[in-house]
């Protein structure tokens, strides 16, 4: 499986409209469109994830440019990034908002 990115989505898109354009080149596993956690209102681009390597790779040559709703989409393999694991180091400043003694008498 591999995923793609679709960038240059209008905000009244939604996941069945995009499945449906995209399933015209290569069949598509699972669709992820990216919304504000606050509005819920599309943000403008999405991951799609394809069964077959050949598809994706024609689907992106295919849509990559092309006008869909108004937008022009850009449309190219998605990079994966690796998580980082943050450790925090034997030295590590502790914050100043959390006290760490107990309060003095005075």
């Amino acid at each position: 499986m591999i995923k793609i990115f679709v960038g240059g989505l209008s905000p009244e898109v939604s996941e069945m409209d995009l499945v449906v354009f995209v399933s015209i080149y290569a069949e598509v596993r699972t669709v992820k469109l990216v919304r504000d956690k606050a509005t819920a209102k599309s943000k403008g681009y999405a991951f799609l994830e394809m069964t077959n390597q050949l598809e994706a790779e024609k689907a992106v040559a295919e849509l990559n440019d092309i006008t869909f709703r108004g937008n022009t989409l850009t449309v190219k393999i998605a990079e994966e990034v690796p998580v980082k694991i943050v450790k925090p180091t034997k030295y590590a400043k502790v914050s100043k908002d959390v006290k760490t003694k107990r309060p003095r008498l005075r």
